[in-house]
């Protein structure tokens, strides 16, 4: 069976990417949960990816690290593809776009970092961030117009570019960002995926009191 280690739900965005990937689709999958920043996670960490970061993947002897490329094996080996849409086009455009969320976006990452238990208040971000978000909202525009015509997700039916892009849900709904009309369908999108509320109920549930931002994983 597959095992994919995971930080903290309420913190780790980018465990939440190819988790949410694969409770999506049904694969099964069996979940490990380390605990970051403390002591004792380097050590826990340590026998399933060489880089020391969450998540990582392993299936059989075969070990994958780094969101993007877990969820690409998962679309090669579990998926046939269906990960990425069908048509050229249109693949083409959500690699692209996230290709920039994956490399990108480093004030929104900084000034907002995911803590999914975290409710709006008047926290304010700089200008950098503020740049930042209206480039994704612009982004999430672009992808509906061209390609959204299948259903409610970025490029229609859910894939990774919406894995991708759903810790900035998380992020504009704990800081109060302004949505535009797109943006807010995106996020009920999101929000009412089966796999996105266990998620989150887990998240609520944590126990653990880490609310430092700056060790959140972007």
């Amino acid at each position: 069976m597959l095992t994919l280690v995971i930080g903290n739900k309420n913190l780790s965005s980018w465990s939440l990417r190819p988790w949410l990937l694969l409770r999506h689709f049904g694969i099964p999958f069996q979940e490990v949960g380390v605990l970051l920043d403390t002591p004792e996670f380097l050590a826990q960490i340590a026998p399933w990816t060489p880089n020391g970061r969450v998540p990582a993947l392993r299936d059989g002897d075969l070990m994958v690290w780094d969101s993007l490329a877990i969820c690409e094996y998962i679309n090669e080996r579990y998926l046939d593809g269906r990960g990425w849409p069908a048509d050229i086009a249109v693949r083409a455009h959500a690699r692209a776009a996230v290709a920039e969320m994956h490399s990108g976006f480093a004030a929104l990452r900084k000034q907002c970092p995911m803590n999914m238990r975290r409710t709006p208040d008047d926290y304010c971000w700089d200008a950098a961030a503020d740049a930042d978000i209206a480039r994704v909202q612009q982004l999430w525009r672009d992808l509906r117009a061209w390609h959204g015509q299948g259903g409610d997700f970025l490029c229609g039916e859910f894939g990774i570019v919406d894995a991708m892009f759903a810790p900035v849900v998380s992020r504009f709904l704990s800081y109060g960002v302004p949505m535009d009309d797109t943006a807010q369908a995106f996020a009920n999108a999101i929000q009412a995926l089966p796999a996105w509320q266990a998620w989150r109920a887990d998240a609520d549930a944590e126990v653990e009191a880490l609310e430092n931002p700056d060790h959140a994983r972007a």
